[in-house]
């Protein structure tokens, strides 16, 4: 169920819902704020060296968002018919068998796509080696996995999940067959290509999954649905991107491609677990049924970073890359504006889950799911963590400092993983929420921080910049907060009163008078004279 996956260069979001997203892991290109802004000048002429890139970023952002919005509705749909076909130990077997996946997914292609899309060269010549070392990678983790996967599904404390790990795994077979197609695509910022292959996909991982779920598949209805919109997003993603299909191999392209993309790919197997340890540590300390209710609570927090911050990856480390070869000085100019934009999308989502959490999950899904409303609240603060953090990712990986990633997944990791253990022995699943949100803000954040200062980006500007969204945010939750108790306790009318009076308190705070004097007056011309 994690497709946060947030993956080379780069899940989460519906962990179980969610299809690849025709390239390893899912999510392309790590991060998730907007590449560089500079929008351009007038039509036809580039303003500095924002200009045009700005453009083609911006083109590819919209086909990205379009095509993920799409997907995303209908994976949020898929996930509400599966939480009635299916029980939570389903839930359970399948995050075991997906957290299995995700930590071979971070490292199945050596780095290859970063590489590719970083490449400084014709992407003609590289593409042959690139393409046997993504195989290789794939095929070999995969031969690996297929032996543990009984070792990993008892650890995990499910030994049912054992074939279901294979069968899922075996995904990341088609990732490494079309990494380099699909990293020509991002490079070429052909996003709509992209997006027409995910949505194909999506469609045959949907009628897969609820099809075998309906006749009793169980955990397999995932996988099978999952490893079936994978083989037809590889095909298309193949066909797409006009890349004939050669192999060969150069000991001096294989060395430049490994150079970078080892370092990051190891950043990107420590985020892995990152990523799916709560699934391990849930799933051995509570058993499946607990770890189902988490998992529920986990994707319901993944819906920002999966529908935006998805679909600006695909943008974001080509954009970025771009962006530090021609001007690095602009580059900290659009960290700047990034930072306070990510805050405005991500801030009112999270309030609302962390203070309506309760309403917000027996609304969708039903009151047996109720138990996941106490890990919602607390996922909701990673949530926004996860954003800013994969900001601070393509950021550094843009400038070539996949070191850093390093250090900075190491650290989070180091001190992720005794204090969910800690807090999933202590206090169930709750316990393990506050441990992760916990981590997130004390040891992630800062870290993220500190990498981007000694790479070069000034992030002086930064503070007084989220100063507004950060005041948006304590108003929309007091609102919320005190009209919730005058709702009667039921969800519909406190997602719709409460939350809905936050939201707008959230916006009137954030937005300058002048951009809504602006939108009004837009509104009013909208309206015909003889109605007003």
């Amino acid at each position: 169920m994690r497709d946060e996956r947030d993956r080379d260069t780069g899940r989460t979001a519906d962990r179980a819902a969610d299809p690849p997203d025709g390239i390893p892991g899912n999510d392309g290109p790590k991060g998730a704020a907007a590449g560089p802004e500079g929008a351009a000048g007038p039509e036809g002429a580039a303003a500095g060296p924002m200009g045009e890139l700005g453009r083609r970023v911006g083109r590819g952002l919209r086909w990205s968002l379009l095509g993920n919005l799409v997907m995303k509705a209908g994976s949020f749909v898929m996930s509400l018919v599966l939480a009635r076909l299916l029980v939570p130990e389903d839930f359970g077997v399948f995050a075991i068998a997906l957290a299995a996946s995700q930590l071979v997914i971070h490292v199945n292609d050596a780095g290859v796509i970063a590489a590719t899309v970083q490449w400084r060269g014709k992407l003609e010549d590289m593409a042959p080696t690139a393409t046997v070392l993504a195989v290789a990678s794939s095929a070999a983790l995969y031969g690996i996995f297929w032996v543990i996967a009984p070792y990993f599904a008892r650890l995990s404390g499910s030994e049912d999940a054992t074939w279901v790990i294979r069968v899922l795994s075996a995904t990341n077979l088609v990732y490494g067959l079309t990494a380099v197609r699909s990293a020509a695509l991002l490079r070429r910022f052909e996003q709509d290509r992209l997006a027409m292959a995910n949505l194909a996909g999506f469609a045959v991982n949907a009628a897969v999954s609820i099809t075998l779920a309906a006749g009793g598949a169980g955990a397999f209805s995932f996988a099978w649905g999952q490893l079936a919109g994978a083989c037809v997003t590889g095909v298309l993603v193949t066909f797409l991107a006009r890349l004939p299909f050669r192999v060969g191999f150069d000991r001096a392209v294989a060395r430049r491609l490994l150079v970078f993309g080892l370092p990051l790919c190891a950043s990107l197997g420590i985020e892995g677990v990152l990523l799916n340890a709560d699934s391990v540590v849930v799933g051995d300390a509570l058993g499946p049924v607990q770890l189902g209710f988490y998992l529920l609570a986990f994707n319901i927090s993944s819906w920002v970073p999966g529908l935006v911050g998805t679909a600006v990856r695909y943008v974001a480390l080509p954009g970025f890359s771009r962006l530090a070869e021609e001007d690095p000085h602009s580059l900290s100019e659009g960290v700047r504006r990034a930072v306070p934009t990510l805050l405005s999308v991500v801030l009112p989502v999270a309030v609302l889950m962390g203070v309506l959490a309760p309403a917000v999950v027996v609304f969708l899904y039903g009151e047996r799911w109720a138990p996941s409303a106490e890990v919602l609240r607390f996922l909701a603060v990673v949530m926004t963590v996860r954003m800013l953090t994969a900001l601070a990712f393509d950021v550094l990986a843009s400038l070539g400092a996949t070191r850093s990633t390093v250090l900075l997944n190491l650290g989070w990791a180091v001190a992720m993983l005794p204090a969910l253990t800690a807090g999933a022995r202590l206090d169930g699943i709750r316990g393990a929420a506050v441990a992760h949100a916990t981590v997130a803000v004390l040891v992630a954040l800062p870290l993220a921080a500190l990498a981007l200062h000694r790479a070069g980006v000034a992030l002086g500007s930064v503070a007084a910049s989220v100063v507004r969204p950060l005041a948006g945010a304590a108003v929309a939750a007091a609102v919320m907060a005190g009209l919730s108790h005058l709702t009667g306790g039921i969800p519909l009318v406190e997602l719709c009163v409460a939350g809905g009076a936050g939201l707008l308190a959230f916006v009137l705070v954030v937005v300058p008078r002048a951009v809504l004097r602006r939108l009004g007056d837009r509104m009013t011309d909208l309206v015909p004279a003889r109605s007003r």
